[in-house]
Order: C-alpha cells, then structure tokens, then sequence
C-alpha cells in the first residue's frame, strides 16, 4: 500500500464523516439481505434477537468499510467515485479509520455471538476478514478477478441472517449466497465500463483495464446467463415459490436483454451516447437483487407460519 501519511490531514471530522466512513449505502444494502435471510428462515426469532442481530451485522459491514477505506486511501485519492471519501479527503485520519474498524468489528462478532449464536458470529468474523484482507489487501491490487472472487464478501450476509435464526447452513442459504456472488461481477462490470479512466489511474487491475472493454462485455453476457440457473434454482425450494419464480423469470429475461444489448455495443458508440446503455443496465442491476430478495419475503409472509423472525 502507498504511505498512507500522505492522507493523514489534520482536520475536524463530524459525525456524518464517520457514518460515511462505514459506506452506509453498502451497509443498507447488507442489511437488507441479511434481514431477509433471518425472516425467511423456517425458525421463530424473538423480534429482540432479530433486531439485536441485524444491528450488529450492520456494525460488522460498516467496520468491514472503514478498513477498505483505511487501507485504500490511496487508491481512493485518484478516482473521481471515491476521492470524496473521508480518508483521502482528510476528514477522518487513518490511524482513526483503521481504530473504528477493528474496534466495531471485534464489538459486531463478539455481539452477535452472545445474541443468536456462534455460528452467526463466526460468519460474520469471516465475512469480515475476506472483505478486509482477502478482497481489499489481496485480490483487488493482484488480479482481473478481484470482483468475482471478491464477491463473496457481499454474499455472505443472507447466509448470516439464516444462521442466526436456525444455527445452521441450509440448501436456502447457500443459494441465497449463490445469488449475490453470481450477480456482483456483471453488476460491477457494468460499473467499470463507464469507470475506466478511474481504475486506470489508480493502478487497480480491473477487467476493462487489463482485457479491455470488449471482453468485459462478453464477461457481462457470460456471468449473466451463469447467474439465471441460480436465481432461478432458488425459487424450487422451500423460500421459493409462484410470486418468486414469476418476479425472477421477468427481471432475469430483462437483465439478460441488457446484457446482450451491452456485448452488442460497439465502443465508439456507446462513448458517443456516454456510456447510457451500460449506466442504464447497472441501475436496473440493483433493482434485480432487492426484488429479488423482496419476493423471497413476500413468499414467506404468506406462508401459514409467517415469516420466521416475527
């Protein structure tokens, strides 16, 4: 890693420029899906469990942030996304981003352990783990395949909400996890196709960098379709069901649409348009994994035994 001195600035951080420290954005979204996780589980839940729960999953994936932010400080100083972030900003020094992560992290496992279980807690200490050092410090400066195996690190909350509510790894939370992994390289790659000059300046080893943009795009189209099996898997076992199956088969005929529109483009024209296809495409990428994962709870709420955190 650069000296990450170079950012230490002295300045007055307030409290939003910690909440920004943990990406809240990334922070809802694990939330989110963790949540769903716990609520589709076939188990009851003390609804102060759950919330306990979720709370320091939450705490967990922000301390996860403030590390990635602490470690790529430097990195973050050279992309227009990212230069912003309080680190490089010199809003918040490193050695405080650094502190806030280890901190919330032992606090977040340590937590969790003692409010649903230790299979619960250890997951999360992974998640944690492969986030911080195999993500951030490893894959994401080493490889054109940062993304994809990096991936993991978003997939792991569902699995997380499941054991915390039946101490177990099922079927239902694999493919939950499956889902995640399977959708974060077409979803990011639709990213980096309008982002390039970013990951180029910054030396990270993207796939539009050291393939081009040509591939990257046959890279969307190939996971794409490698991501309709699982999806659809899902919805044949016990979270799945009609209302899933349906929402699924529609958002992956649309994403799939998409995708073949992104490997049809040619580059001169989708500079010409400023990339509007792709920018397009990893909006509506979003969209397909909450609704995703809002049909895996609209399938368990009408179940006869409700949905199992409440």
């Amino acid at each position: 890693m650069s000296d990450i001195r170079a950012y230490e600035q002295p300045g007055e951080a307030g409290f939003g420029d910690y909440v920004q420290l943990l990406k809240p954005r990334v922070m809802s979204l694990v939330v989110f899906t963790a949540l769903v996780g716990l609520l589709v589980a076939p188990v009851s839940v003390h609804p102060v469990i759950a919330f306990a729960s979720i709370l320091f999953i939450a705490l967990g994936a922000g301390a996860s942030g403030a590390l990635n932010m602490w470690w790529d400080a430097d990195i973050d100083a050279v992309m227009r996304r990212t230069k912003g972030r309080p680190v490089p900003a010199g809003k918040v020094e490193a050695g405080e981003a650094l502190a806030v992560g280890l901190g919330l992290s032992g606090l977040a496992v340590l937590m969790l352990g003692l409010a649903a279980n230790w299979l619960s807690a250890g997951l999360l200490a992974f998640t944690i783990f492969f986030y911080a050092v195999i993500y951030s410090m490893w894959l994401k400066r080493s490889t054109p395949q940062n993304i994809v195996i990096g991936g993991a690190a978003g997939a792991f909350p569902p699995m997380i909400g499941w054991a915390c509510a039946t101490g177990t790894v099922s079927v239902e939370s694999l493919l939950m996890f499956a889902l995640i992994f399977m959708w974060t390289p077409p979803h990011f790659w639709a990213l980096a196709l309008f982002m390039k000059d970013d990951y180029s300046k910054a030396g990270v080893p993207m796939l539009t960098v050291t393939h081009g943009r040509k591939a990257t795009r046959t890279h969307i189209l190939v996971y794409t379709f490698l991501l309709i099996p699982v999806a659809l898997g899902a919805g044949f076992t016990s979270i799945g069901g009609p209302i899933y199956l349906t929402a699924s088969i529609l958002l992956n005929g649309w994403f799939l649409l998409g995708a073949w529109r992104i490997w049809r483009r040619d580059e001169a024209v989708a500079e010409a348009d400023n990339y509007a296809v792709e920018k397009s495409v990893f909006r509506f990428s979003l969209y397909y994994l909450f609704l995703h994962f809002g049909a895996f709870l609209a399938e368990a709420a009408l179940r006869p035994y409700g949905m199992g955190g409440w």
